[in-house]
């Protein structure tokens, strides 16, 4: 089953999303397009995952880590499908991270790799855009490369986990403007969704909601406003976005 969460008339439901990608209420009710609003589909804290594919840290010039480099995002960053993100004024590189997400759906601490697969309850995509020309090395992604508003699309929906048969071959890609320009598989994952959930339960809870981003493979390029910008990871969804400038995100505040 796919879940969602949408907000309709100023009120946020959860809502059901069927093979036809239509949202659906607990009444049994379809929502036509157009008469909602998705919203990143769950709530709960965020661990992503830095240079997790080896092919990846060859085209930024970095070696693959030896252990997890994970850094936290907070929820001023999240935005749902089909939304806006703002590319600031005055950057010279802007770039999209195609990942899969791992959703947490129970509580768990001090998890063994051969017991952490029991804990994941979905998966959803995300899109983790960066500020390259801010970034000082990949253990210190700063606040002005990932943590601006509006810079984290996820959705459209969490797919149970069960319903994805082998997450550690999935295909990955993005496109800018229909326009292929990133393909990967998690496969290549440095670290496998097992020993991450090992590894971050280690250091702390993890609760239902958490969210996992595992890292995006090689074939990053700039975008620039009025990009559409579209990630896909195979069996698990579509998510789009396109991007303003910062002047136009700003006026939409008021």
């Amino acid at each position: 089953m796919k879940h969602a969460r949408v907000l309709v008339n100023d009120e946020i439901l959860n809502v059901t999303v069927n093979d036809n990608n239509e949202a659906v209420t607990a009444s049994g009710d379809v929502l036509a397009n157009g008469s909602f609003k998705w919203m990143p589909p769950c709530e709960g804290k965020m661990f992503v995952l830095a240079i997790n594919y080896a092919d990846h840290a060859a085209e930024l010039s970095f070696k693959a880590p030896e252990e997890p480099l994970v850094f936290l995002k907070n929820a001023n960053t999240l935005i749902g499908h089909e939304q806006n993100t703002y590319r600031p004024d005055n950057v010279d590189y802007m770039h999209y991270e195609c990942e899969l997400v791992v959703v947490i759906g129970k509580e768990a601490k001090n998890v063994s790799k051969e017991d952490a697969m029991q804990y994941v309850g979905g998966y959803t995509v995300g899109n983790d855009y960066a500020i390259r020309d801010y970034l000082e090395n990949y253990y210190r992604p700063n606040l002005r490369v990932k943590s601006r508003d509006t810079c984290t699309p996820i959705g459209p929906y969490i797919i149970d986990a069960e319903q994805i048969q082998e997450p550690h071959n999935l295909t990955l890609r993005t496109y800018i403007n229909g326009e292929l320009k990133q393909e990967g598989n998690t496969k290549d994952l440095v670290f496998d969704i097992p020993h991450l959930i090992s590894y971050l339960s280690e250091i702390m809870t993890l609760s239902p909601g958490d969210m996992i981003f595992t890292g995006t493979p090689e074939g990053l390029a700039d975008v620039k406003p009025g990009d559409v910008i579209t990630t896909e990871v195979e069996g698990v969804g579509t998510l789009t976005n396109t991007i303003i400038s910062e002047t136009d995100y700003l006026a939409s505040l008021h």
